[in-house]
């Protein structure tokens, strides 16, 4: 009987074996890659938990779909299903041109306050990639997803509100720059709360998976009270929140102050070989090139919403691209989560039967790992590294690799079964 998730009042999952999971099938490429993905998932639940367990799939309505459909590009009903059945999962979406909503997936994040958006990047055997190792990247991005610049607060630099807005700026605050006849204005909201809670989920994820390190990368150089903000928050939750479970590049400086550089050293040596979470800090633009140069100094990364978006595509671009990237959604508190394909709609493809579902599939990955069905998870993410690996891929891939096998959206899900039957 098919049943809705429920959260309890902690947040966590209580997960029917026959949930009702809605869908969004996408718009542009969309359809193609949610037929593929749709049969993977099913044949990795079949083939991990035989008859007991089975996903009851209810298509829900967003993007040119339900404009065509309702009128309406994001229709109440769907956020409405999406907070009442707790876990979702989505293709890609158009943006509407001219007025009305910024950006959909903006909408549905902040609509259901979805604060954390988790980019897992790593590469698998085979995909070809612009760098000599991409092995070497093995990330987890803790992306906030409510705040920022994407907050929308901004102000056409001909209007009448950016003409105000400069001019209480300059009359009320004291404000020294010389602003242009014709200035557009952002205003970039970053709140204690939601840097809180978003670092806390990635402290929290770091310990629960054992990983050596939660980075928080900014650009409090530049920005001292917004993302500088943002790092000196989160030192202060992992010290007054964590205690021994982790060890703070703050409490290294105290200590080679206090004691001197050796002493602080061999801390901070004796707490990665304890097991500890150590908590540091780096400058955007300078992570932007340890990506490249360092990776491995690198596991769970949390930052701000703008800075987050460069990262994760550029992590992207070293493992494969943004055709192989998953993602997902989530509020941690509430228990919502919406999973994703990351790329674009890809609207000149649109019905080809060409482009790769891989986004999509290790999106459902990821969902089924927040559910708690590790085995089908595991199946399916086993069979499409088989796949990769036998060089049985879609076009993007098959243009950079030698001798590989050109399939369609619709066979290369054909072999990923095959591989989870093998």
């Amino acid at each position: 009987m098919a049943e809705k998730i429920n959260v309890n009042a902690s947040g966590a999952l209580t997960v029917p074996n026959n949930p009702i999971i809605p869908f969004i099938i996408g718009d542009g490429i969309g359809p193609d890659i949610w037929k593929a993905a749709v049969r993977v998932f099913d044949e990795g639940v079949k083939k991990a938990y035989a008859a007991e367990r089975q996903i009851i799939w209810k298509e829900i309505l967003a993007g040119q779909k339900a404009y065509d459909e309702t009128g309406s590009w994001l229709p109440e009903e769907t956020i409405a299903a999406m907070r009442d059945y707790v876990v979702s999962i989505k293709g890609p979406l158009t943006t509407p041109v001219g007025g009305g909503i910024r950006s959909l997936n903006v909408a549905i994040r902040q609509k259901l306050d979805l604060f954390v958006c988790q980019r897992p990047l790593f590469w698998i055997e085979g995909v070809p990639s612009p760098v000599k190792h991409p092995e070497n990247v093995n990330m987890v991005i803790f992306r906030e997803n409510t705040e920022d610049i994407y907050a929308g607060i901004e102000f056409e630099a001909t209007s009448e509100q950016a003409l105000n807005l400069k001019g209480y700026l300059t009359s009320q605050f004291g404000v020294d720059y010389p602003f242009k006849d014709e200035t557009a204005l952002g205003i970039k909201p970053v709140s204690k709360e939601g840097s809180v809670r978003l670092i806390r989920a990635a402290i929290d994820y770091a310990i629960k998976q054992q990983q050596p390190s939660v980075s928080l990368v900014h650009k409090g150089n530049i920005m001292k009270f917004t993302e500088g903000a943002f790092k000196n928050w989160g030192y202060e939750l992992a010290e007054s929140e964590y205690g021994d479970q982790v060890f703070t590049w703050n409490q290294w400086e105290r200590l080679k102050a206090t004691e001197g550089e050796e002493v602080a050293n061999k801390v901070l040596q004796q707490a990665q070989q304890a097991g500890k979470v150590i908590i540091k800090d780096v400058i955007a633009d300078n992570f932007l090139q340890q990506i490249l140069l360092n990776p491995k100094d690198y596991a769970v990364i949390a930052t701000l919403n703008l800075n987050g978006d460069y990262i994760s595509d550029a992590l992207a671009a070293i493992v494969g691209g943004i055709g192989i990237a998953p993602g997902a959604n989530i509020n941690y508190h509430s228990g919502h989560a919406v999973f994703e394909a990351t790329h674009g709609t890809a609207p000149r493809f649109a019905n080809t039967d060409s482009m790769n579902p891989s986004s999509v599939i290790l999106s459902g990955t990821m969902m089924f790992d927040y559910i708690g069905w590790h085995e089908a998870s595991a199946l399916i993410k086993t069979a499409l590294a088989k796949t990769i690996y036998k060089k049985e891929v879609t076009v993007d891939f098959y243009n950079q690799m030698e001798g590989a096998t050109l399939l369609k959206t619709s066979e290369f899900a054909d072999a990923i079964i095959g591989n989870i039957n093998s």
